[in-house]
């Protein structure tokens, strides 16, 4: 890795707002809410809601309105630009649905501030309106940030999301090649066993106590249009907390293991696998509790960040390919069936396992046109790190298993 090279990531930290200031949020929160469903309106009604336009119709509703001029302009131009970014990347990628209403039962307060509508004094985040919230700075900023998320989890817990630039910590020099296939059984299996993820199950340990809270929510309930009680929604939080705890020791694990790969190797073969098709199956409890989209996440952005060459593999036939001879085998693999058994060759090795090495020789061979190798190529332009995939014909999508 060049030294002295930026990259731009977030520093999040936790804010500490009082009433008032938490007040101001959520008003600040149902302007930009409104503004939103508004735009999707434009859209419903046959027009073409651009940011161009939706800046037009903004100033207009601000002279008219005086509960939009309380407002800031910022975060409200913030906005309009996410619904049209939005709007552009549901045309673009195929799947992706057009943004629909935010129901203030469905969506959590989020509002994005460019440099001209925050600052930070005294070690304070001072936002429009006079508003000023506490930070718990658990680390110093490298640099001053150009833009701030401001958001609220559902543990009520509001946060910072600071946009900055820093220089890139040089990578340790390294010249070996890991493969990683994805599963439930193993969380991430390498052609290496010492860097094996396994199936760590916080959320399994979770489950008895979550279910205990969920049928305490469950007896509290009330009947719609009356107001939760005080008991309700204690549980609700408590229930949220659980969930939440296990969500960040998987995050915090696959963190871990991913530092490891990415210090030890230069190029990493990762499967491109895509989870989703399983919470529709009988694994989605225990494919949600492995955390695959997480981890692979986690692997790709830090294997990027640290100049390594990661390639995307499409998972199709790599489970019934011979790691030794390239031999496809002529019938699928079940899923009871655990070891990978050659009729060629005679090679017998764990599934898992054949298809990691299976996943590192496609790389290995860097013939993107046959095999349908998309790589994930980094360079650096202007001092700053850049990301680009070229594009390549996709194969039909075709099941691992």
């Amino acid at each position: 890795m060049l030294a002295g090279v930026e990259e731009v990531v977030r520093y999040t930290y936790r804010l500490r707002p009082g009433a008032t200031a938490e007040a101001a949020l959520f008003g600040e929160w149902g302007r930009c809410r409104w503004l939103w469903n508004e735009a999707v309106h434009q859209y419903r009604t046959g027009r073409k809601p651009n940011f161009g336009r939706l800046s037009k119709l903004l100033t207009e509703a601000r002279a008219r309105s005086s509960w939009l001029r309380d407002g800031s302009q910022v975060v409200q131009q913030q906005t309009l630009r996410s619904y049209a970014l939005a709007l552009q990347h549901s045309f673009r990628v195929r799947g992706w649905g057009r943004p629909r209403p935010k129901r203030r039962k469905d969506v959590l307060p989020s509002l994005e501030y460019t440099t001209r509508g925050f600052s930070i004094r005294d070690r304070r985040l001072r936002l429009p309106g006079g508003v000023t919230i506490p930070v718990v700075w658990s680390r110093e900023l490298p640099s001053a940030p150009t833009s701030v998320r401001v958001y609220q989890d559902t543990l009520g817990h509001w946060y910072a999301s600071f946009v900055v630039r820093r220089n890139t910590t040089p990578a340790p020099d390294a010249e070996e090649a890991i493969g990683v296939d994805w599963g439930v059984t193993t969380t991430a299996t390498t052609t290496d066993p010492a860097y094996d993820l396994p199936h760590l199950g916080h959320r399994k340990r979770c489950a008895a106590e979550l279910a205990k809270l969920q049928r305490r929510m469950a007896r509290r309930r009330r009947p719609r249009g009356v107001k939760p009680s005080n008991g309700y929604l204690r549980a609700k939080r408590q229930a949220a907390k659980v969930a939440k705890r296990a969500a960040r020791q998987n995050t915090h694990n696959a963190r871990v293991w991913a530092k490891k790969v990415v210090d030890d190797h230069a190029t990493i073969a990762v499967e491109d696998f895509k989870p989703t098709f399983l919470a529709r199956s009988r694994m989605a409890r225990k494919a949600a509790d492995a955390a695959i989209g997480a981890a692979k996440r986690e692997l790709v952005d830090r294997g990027l960040r640290a100049g390594r060459r990661v390639v995307l593999v499409p998972p199709a036939f790599t489970t019934m390919t011979c790691s030794q001879c390239g031999t496809r085998a002529k019938h699928r693999l079940g899923l009871d069936i655990r070891v990978f058994r050659c009729d060629t060759c005679g090679y017998t090795a764990c599934r898992d396992r054949n298809a990691a090495r299976t996943i590192l020789a496609t790389a290995e061979r860097d013939r993107a046109g046959a095999d349908d190798v998309r790589h994930a190529i980094t360079s650096f332009r202007d001092g700053a790190l850049v990301r680009s995939e070229p594009e390549i014909p996709r194969l039909p999508a075709v099941g691992k298993r």
